[in-house]
């Protein structure tokens, strides 16, 4: 019996040894396909509420900005109902408003220049907002999928 669970040690110890400049070609080949970025200088501060393409909810406006495998980055303007993502981390630089939102189970206050880190699975939003509309530059860490959000009370 030793003598087999030593054999698969070894066996799998080689196996990682091969595999694994195999791994590496196949996963920068397809980081290499991945559309490359756009050297580009965007004046956030012009761009109003109205001048971003409405969304799914009646009072929040965006427009992602940088799209890559691994984040976005987008502007939005407005304000959503309470939510979590379960699946996505996400980071909220606040450019212009203020007011209050949900962060886990407190309302936390927040202004031009707040960064907001919100963890996966973490309830945020459903502002209110004391002078808006509210824009931040919002970061999602992976991608944010169709189905990644769920709304809360």
């Amino acid at each position: 019996m030793r003598i087999n669970k030593n054999f698969a040690i070894a066996a799998a110890f080689f196996a990682g040894l091969i595999a694994s400049p195999l791994m590496q070609h196949m996963v920068s080949d397809a980081y290499a396909d991945a559309p490359g970025l756009t050297a580009s200088i965007t004046d956030l501060l012009a761009i109003k509420h109205d001048d971003l393409p409405k969304t799914g909810n009646p009072d929040l406006n965006a427009r992602p900005l940088v799209v890559t495998d691994n984040a976005t980055v987008g502007i939005q303007s407005g304000n959503v109902a309470k939510h979590i993502h379960p699946q996505t981390d996400e980071i909220q630089y606040i450019i212009e408003g203020s007011g209050s939102m949900w962060l886990g189970k407190e309302r936390k206050d927040f202004k031009p220049g707040s960064l907001i880190v919100i963890p996966k699975g973490t309830a945020h939003a459903g502002s209110i907002v004391s002078n808006g509309p509210v824009k931040a530059i919002a970061i999602k860490i992976p991608p944010q999928g169709k189905t990644d959000t769920v709304f809360v009370d």
